[in-house]
């Protein structure tokens, strides 16, 4: 008798079991119909910013020079570069200022060491230089410019007090490229030049900073 039970029970379970099975399987080839994940993605329209790739850029530049022993003046200037790769660019510049009066000058108040013509130094200068961080500039949420972080490295010559003296430049400079042709440069550069002026023939170091727009061509 209760092997009979246990026979029945065994079936009523066995029978449960595959109603179940069967209910599952038709639910889920309902839910295959489904996508778990309906995208609805929107389609923008993307404006890649067109640079020029002229190879030139020429320009002038304004700020201040200090020429050692003669105080820091106003200088000016133009330049021209050829960029020969994307990071390697030629740069020839030209640069002219007043100097001041020196510190012996001043406290003697005997006659002045040099003319007023002796006293414009004028410089022109080859060099190369490399574009060693280029990145962007981010002005709000929606503005970006091209910039760059270079070094720079030459000779070239300088005329004042009525004699020339073979120069070496080392500077650095960051340009913001404000459209695909015009550029916002800020230069720091050092002339050194071998001077006998003041009656010590020594090194000197001329600190130049300056501000200017170039155009690409």
């Amino acid at each position: 008798m209760e092997s009979r039970i246990f026979v029945l029970l065994l079936i009523v379970a066995v029978s449960l079991t595959t109603g179940c099975s069967r209910n599952k399987v038709v639910d889920n080839s309902a839910d295959a119909t489904v996508p778990v994940i309906n995208p609805e993605v929107a389609r923008r329209d993307i404006k890649e910013p067109k640079i020029d790739n002229e190879n030139f850029e020429i320009g002038a530049f304004v700020g201040y020079k200090s020429v050692e022993d003669f105080e820091s003046n106003m200088v000016w200037g133009a330049k021209l570069a050829y960029h020969v790769t994307e990071h390697l660019f030629v740069e020839g510049t030209y640069g002219q200022t007043d100097v001041g009066e020196t510190s012996f000058e001043k406290l003697s108040g005997g006659a002045p060491l040099l003319t007023d013509d002796e006293r414009t130094l004028k410089y022109y200068d080859v060099s190369i230089g490399f574009n060693i961080l280029p990145g962007e500039v981010f002005i709000g949420r929606r503005l970006a410019f091209n910039s760059a972080l270079y070094v720079i490295g030459g000779v070239g010559n300088t005329e004042f007090a009525g004699d020339d003296f073979f120069t070496v430049v080392f500077g650095a400079g960051y340009r913001v490229l404000a459209t695909d042709w015009l550029a916002l440069n800020f230069m720091v550069r050092d002339h050194m030049f071998d001077s006998d002026l003041l009656g010590e023939e020594k090194t000197t170091h001329n600190i130049e900073f300056n501000l200017g727009l170039t155009l690409f061509f």
